[in-house]
């Protein structure tokens, strides 16, 4: 069998579904559009986790979800301007 030389997994995504949620930390899901891919997945991560108090973000482009754990809520348009820094637009938080 060949080794898959693509960073992304049949999914679309680059990163392992395992996130631990740490006690005290608030899980929020938000709706981003743009993302083809695994690096779109890495770009928009990448800014979203350099948020104060992120921990740990997980973004899937098949479904335009992006995951972020942080030690408190975070302000929207941070997260906005991070998504938008990362040439993606938000939508706003998923339902």
């Amino acid at each position: 069998m060949a080794e898959n030389s693509s960073c992304c997994t049949p999914e679309g995504s680059c990163h392992s579904g395992g996130t631990d949620v740490q006690a005290g930390e608030v899980t929020t899901t938000y709706k981003v559009t743009g993302m083809t891919c695994g690096h779109c997945e890495g770009a928009v991560s990448s800014e979203l986790g350099e948020l104060a108090g992120v921990s740990s973000v997980q973004a899937v482009a098949a479904t335009g979800l992006v995951t972020v754990t942080s030690k408190a809520p975070l302000d929207e348009d941070a997260v906005r301007a991070a998504v938008d820094e990362a040439g993606y637009e938000l939508v706003g938080r998923a339902a």
